[in-house]
């Protein structure tokens, strides 16, 4: 429980930033999520047991690892010219 109370809390505080600032996006909201599930699993991880539910947290984060390789793919292709592009 101490972890979900801490991934809900990290990103309810993203969506309150982001909302404040005026920059709230689907994306930026998404990297902030995903910034703060790693940090929140770093922050709880036991030293000498790993539960099960912790094993199956790894392909949480290697979807949210791939989902932020498209964002910043998306982002890239958005910033370089028409003419760079082979399409």
């Amino acid at each position: 429980m101490r972890y979900i109370r801490g991934q809900l809390a990290w990103m309810l505080a993203a969506v309150l930033v982001l909302s404040l600032l005026g920059s709230f996006s689907y994306e930026l909201f998404f990297v902030l999520s995903l910034i703060g599930l790693l940090i929140v699993t770093e922050l709880t991880a036991p030293f000498a047991v790993t539960p099960d539910w912790r094993r199956r947290l790894r392909w949480l984060i290697a979807l949210g690892l791939v989902g932020f390789a498209v964002v910043v793919v998306r982002r890239i292709l958005e910033i370089l010219p028409p003419e760079v592009l082979p399409w």
